[in-house]
């Protein structure tokens, strides 16, 4: 178990732990799409997220080159449109684009800054570059320095990505704090050497039985009280 004192630097998993991913992609759907009921929003949800999953599953396994989230979430529109029946390119080209204005949890904007008030804190994210780029000036995330798994071509959890933040972190990985609402992404991260924390949020992957974290937080204001308290 790590203590905070052996902490130097702070990285953050974006999509869900920071910003609503789900909820974003869902609005969209539903200016996209007015006329769908709750029922086939979440429908059309899930297509978008199968279909993400399993392109980023076949760049991981070596069945499809590398490609961005921009290419990705283009393409997850174009399926969701046509099992909509939605024709309108702007409409579709807007909707690709949903990923980019994702909002922030409400607790996220300011977490960060008090945290950056102590620690340099990094951001790190399976968001393309662009995409990330826009993300964090529609959610207002402010960074010391944000990196996207674009850098190595490859996506969380490959060991590479992480190594990208342990890199730019400058000191030993037992010494970088993974923060993340998904136990996927800080098992990625624990394999290579660094510190964790889960932070709870409503549409993340809960930790297993079996999952020894550092920490474990209900959300960033209880982190940052945490992490601040020394």
């Amino acid at each position: 178990m790590a203590e905070v004192r052996d902490i130097e630097v702070v990285v953050f998993d974006v999509l869900g732990t920071l910003v609503d991913e789900p909820g974003g992609l869902r609005a969209a759907i539903r200016e996209a799409v007015p006329a769908s009921g709750d029922a086939a929003v979440d429908e059309l949800l899930t297509l978008w997220q199968q279909h993400v999953e399993t392109e980023q599953r076949r760049i991981a396994q070596g069945h499809r080159a590398y490609a961005t989230t921009e290419i990705i979430d283009r393409e997850a529109a174009r399926r969701v449109a046509a099992h909509a029946g939605l024709a309108d390119p702007a409409a579709v080209a807007r909707l690709a684009a949903a990923g980019q204005r994702l909002p922030p949890w409400s607790d996220s904007v300011a977490g960060l800054e008090r945290l950056a008030r102590r620690f340099p804190v990094l951001g790190l994210s399976n968001a393309g570059r662009t995409a990330l780029l826009r993300l964090n000036a529609h959610a207002g995330l402010r960074w010391h320095q944000v990196l996207s798994s674009e850098a190595v071509l490859a996506y969380k959890p490959a060991p590479e990505v992480y190594q990208l933040a342990i890199d730019a972190a400058g000191c030993p990985p037992e010494r970088v704090l993974m923060v993340a609402a998904h136990a996927w992404d800080l098992r990625g991260a624990q394999a290579g050497g660094m510190r964790t924390a889960y932070a709870h949020r409503p549409v993340g992957d809960p930790p297993r039985s079996s999952d020894v974290f550092d920490w474990r937080f209900n959300g960033l204001d209880e982190l940052v009280a945490r992490l601040t308290a020394r």
